[in-house]
């Protein structure tokens, strides 16, 4: 009793005890890392929202963001976004049903099936492609995937299209989904395991109507953040997409996202100063916005559900 009352002295003594030098300096660096993205988010939101302001003065924001025709550079020239909207979404969701399916049941099988020594192997497989460049993508998608996949299946498809962009973004963001599911799914607790078990589930159940629902908000937080990936994605889209603005839904046909126009006028053939050359600033201020309140609702979706598995 004396030991365990002396124990309990210290315990508090140390709960009590002022944080030592070496921990105030590794909070207070922390707190000025966490400062710095701020700033850094910041400033790059006003550099954005100083040239959009002096764009928008020079072109109608009703035209920009319901005008059908895009081509800033063209005779007269033209401001509606839709079509590189258009694009960017279209491929972007249809990465992610490509995408979405192999994470993660790619995630299902490590966490709830792979032993540990095909887990130890099969995962860091999984992410190098994670480490391979966007640019090879790009014309791994233009060079095979295109005319050797997609245009033989699909009648109709040229040359350049947005599906097989499509389909190779779905490849490079397999590992997010699967890397970050399946960490979610492995950090449910093992007694709901255990109790689906003793109920007589098998692996399969156990997997699907017990670890998936509770792992349900982080699988939604690694999907937001792969649809985020795959919308940002600058350089297959720009290669393998073509550079056609167009207002279509046939993701055989070539399309223009707002990306690849960000590349097209970044070239350097656009006076500094102009409206055209200020569109990339507009287009940086749109996309910039779409991830923001994709990343929002993700973080409401995740606050959500967290609450009903506390």
């Amino acid at each position: 009793m004396q030991t365990a009352r002396a124990g309990d002295a210290v315990v508090r003594d140390l709960t009590r005890s002022e944080p030592r030098w070496g921990e105030r300096i590794v909070i207070a660096v922390l707190f000025a890392c966490g400062i710095l993205s701020i700033f850094t988010t910041a400033g790059i939101v006003a550099s954005l929202s100083f040239e959009a302001f002096e764009f928008f003065r020079a072109v109608s924001p009703l035209e920009f963001f319901t005008g059908t025709s895009w081509g800033p550079t063209f005779k007269p020239p033209s401001f509606g976004v839709l079509p590189l909207l258009n694009a960017t979404v279209l491929i972007g969701l249809t990465s992610m049903a490509f995408a979405l399916p192999l994470g993660l049941g790619s995630a299902i099988y490590l966490s709830e099936f792979a032993s540990p020594r095909v887990r130890a192997v099969v995962k860091p497989a999984l992410e190098i492609l994670a480490g391979i460049p966007t640019v090879v993508f790009g014309y791994f998608a233009l060079n095979v995937v295109s005319p050797g996949l997609v245009r033989p299946l699909i009648p109709g498809t040229g040359v350049f299209n947005a599906l097989a962009a499509s389909l190779v973004i779905g490849i490079m963001i397999v590992p997010l989904v699967a890397s970050i599911s399946e960490d979610a799914m492995r950090a449910v607790p093992s007694g709901l395991r255990e109790a689906s078990y003793g109920m007589g589930a098998t692996r399969r159940i156990t997997a699907l109507r017990v670890v998936l629902p509770a792992a349900l908000s982080g699988i939604a937080a690694a999907s937001i953040l792969a649809l985020s990936r795959a919308i940002g994605e600058t350089m297959i889209v720009a290669i393998a997409a073509g550079q056609q603005p167009n207002l279509s839904v046939d993701p055989r046909e070539p399309m223009q996202t707002m990306t690849a126009f960000i590349v097209q006028i970044s070239l350097g053939d656009t006076p500094y100063g102009s409206v055209e050359y200020r569109t990339i600033f507009a287009i940086g201020m749109t996309l910039f916005a779409l991830t923001l309140v994709l990343n929002i609702a993700a973080l409401r979706f995740v606050r959500r559900f967290r609450e009903v598995y506390e």
